[in-house]
């Protein structure tokens, strides 16, 4: 409803761009190497609750695509795959700043199922130079792009790196998925972006890789807990 109150007022008001926040979640269960903007995506059953968030998405970028079709509203979508950086907090699962503020202060890493889990985490700087990009890119209107970071690592070894960049002794505990959410919740094994269209369009290339984007967001949330000694 947000997404069509959105695009309702654009109708209206015929901005010069409009850029559709849509998610990585959209591919649903993804199988094999990195995924294209035209792969078959598969959502899992409305008994999953995971799901109602990939499916909402998807229908945020229907109904742009329509308004774009209809009464070419300039209007392009960019799918995101975790971007991270300063002044990121660690609610709803954000897995970079929960490691981050654990290995600083000492407590455990929360890695849930085995960490073979892989993920490409981005750097917010390079997602909204991207994104502004695009939204001056007359070509991209009516178009979907991946954007972020390729760099693939599993959860695991983010727990590792990070303990190590912060110097800390924390342990490293693993949390079976049913005790952290309950039955019935299903993981993606394995979640990677092609970046290749975006790149066709406005050769976007990410400049921070893992290790640099979390030693940024490491001296942020020192520095957000020196001001401020009660954050955890």
């Amino acid at each position: 409803l947000g997404t069509d109150s959105v695009l309702r007022a654009a109708r209206e008001t015929r901005p010069d761009s409009l850029v559709l926040f849509s998610s990585s979640e959209v591919y649903g269960r993804t199988e094999g190497g990195a995924v294209s903007e035209e792969a078959v995506t598969v959502i899992g059953p409305t008994t999953v609750p995971r799901w109602s968030y990939a499916a909402g998405k998807a229908v945020g970028e229907y109904l742009a695509l329509a308004e774009h079709r209809r009464h070419e509203l300039p209007v392009t979508i960019v799918r995101c795959f975790n971007t991270c950086g300063p002044r990121q907090i660690d609610a709803y699962g954000m897995v970079l700043p929960a490691f981050l503020q654990q290995a600083i202060s000492g407590r455990p890493l929360t890695v849930y199922g085995d960490g073979r889990q892989t993920r490409c985490f981005s750097y917010v700087g390079d997602v909204v130079r991207g994104v502004l990009a695009l939204s001056r890119a007359t070509s991209a209107r009516g178009e979907v792009f991946n954007i972020g970071c390729d760099e693939e690592i599993s959860i695991l070894d983010l727990a590792r790196r990070v303990r190590d960049l912060c110097g800390s002794r924390s342990e490293i505990r693993m949390v079976p998925y049913r005790q952290a959410y309950g039955d019935g919740f299903e993981e993606v094994p394995r979640r990677v972006p092609d970046l290749a269209k975006i790149r066709r369009w406005i050769d976007y290339r990410p400049e921070v890789g893992t290790t640099r984007l979390l030693e940024i967001t490491r001296d942020w949330v020192r520095e957000r807990q020196a001001l401020d000694p009660s954050i955890p």
